[in-house]
């Protein structure tokens, strides 16, 4: 196929509505890597609308590889599209070169160690790029059950133990919610795609479980609404309601006061229709799973198994 020339390349001709449907990016994230991060700088028409040239659509289309690949738009989008175009070969190649199970579940123990000592030593910066660096070579899913899910539980151990200062453990954390919430933004579901809730009760606060369940259904082409933390289960229901969600995931990480837990759980499942799923995750989940049962909700601690939730919700719908 013969290459078109420079100046057509370069001629804005494309309204927003096509660069979404070329570049799979919803017109809200278009607009804004275009307001915060200069990803590409649309010209305008005698209307003001933004029109986009084939260079432009290019190189949004190779930002979203990039991103998908768990890169931060922040950091790619200041770099030339030549540039962009290598490191979107590499993250590919990378992905090719996997390792067997074994090596692939040593690095990531490696990974999450690693982690750990960067935490010890406050530095957000490197710990930021090695869990980037993972995510770009293992792929999402992978890095979130085999890195995310480990690195979590360790964390909250060594916090547990006093081995880990709260400055420590909040600055894992709030490494890993970027990530993971940049992951959901990143991957825009298709037209139709069912939808899934994601947020936790009054009381807690610990947000970065509902994170990964909404990253990881995101990942598997659901489109998520995630609400964060602290809210009451007749919100949640209303939202759920509102938007019109096949399930609602919550997380439960900790709590002090197990009856008042119990009683939003069984407030928000009383509030939903009948035909939404209700799916409790979370280290605090499992002592309550006895109870859950009973009220129709399902208990799912792991990445695999929400997964498995959702494609089962997902056929039998």
């Amino acid at each position: 196929m013969k290459a078109l020339p420079d100046d057509l390349t370069q001629t804005p001709r494309h309204p927003i509505a096509v660069v979404a449907e070329r570049t799979g990016l919803s017109q809200d994230v278009l607009r804004a890597w275009e307001r915060r991060y200069h990803a590409v700088q649309p010209k305008r028409g005698a209307g003001g609308q933004r029109l986009y040239s084939d260079a432009d659509v290019e190189r949004l289309v190779l930002l979203s590889a990039a991103t998908r690949a768990g890169r931060s738009v922040g950091q790619v989008a200041r770099l030339s599209t030549d540039a962009i175009t290598a490191l979107v070969g590499e993250d590919a190649q990378a992905r090719e070169r996997r390792d067997p199970a074994e090596e692939t579940a040593s690095d990531a123990r490696d990974v999450v160690s690693m982690s750990l000592a960067l935490a010890r030593m406050l530095d957000g910066a490197a710990l930021d790029e090695a869990l980037r660096r993972a995510a770009a070579a293992m792929g999402m899913p992978a890095f979130l059950e085999s890195i995310v899910t480990p690195l979590l539980r360790r964390v909250g151990d060594e916090w547990h133990a006093g081995r880990l200062t709260p400055a420590q453990e909040h600055l894992v954390s709030a490494v890993l919610h970027d990530i993971i919430t940049e992951t959901m933004r990143a991957f825009v579901p298709r037209h139709g795609a069912p939808k899934i809730l994601v947020a936790t009760l009054v009381g807690e606060r610990h947000v970065i479980g509902a994170a990964l369940a909404g990253a990881a259904a995101a990942v598997d082409g659901w489109h998520v609404v995630y609400l964060g933390a602290d809210l009451p289960a007749a919100e949640i229901a209303d939202a759920a309601k509102a938007v019109g969600a096949r399930i609602v995931a919550i997380s439960v990480v900790y709590f002090e006061d197990r009856e008042r837990v119990l009683g939003e759980l069984r407030a928000l499942r009383a509030r939903l229709p009948a035909d939404v799923t209700l799916i409790v995750g979370g280290n605090g989940a499992a002592s309550l799973a006895d109870d859950l049962s009973v009220m129709d909700a399902r208990v799912e601690s792991s990445v695999a198994g929400l997964l498995a939730e959702l494609r089962r919700d997902r056929t039998d719908g």
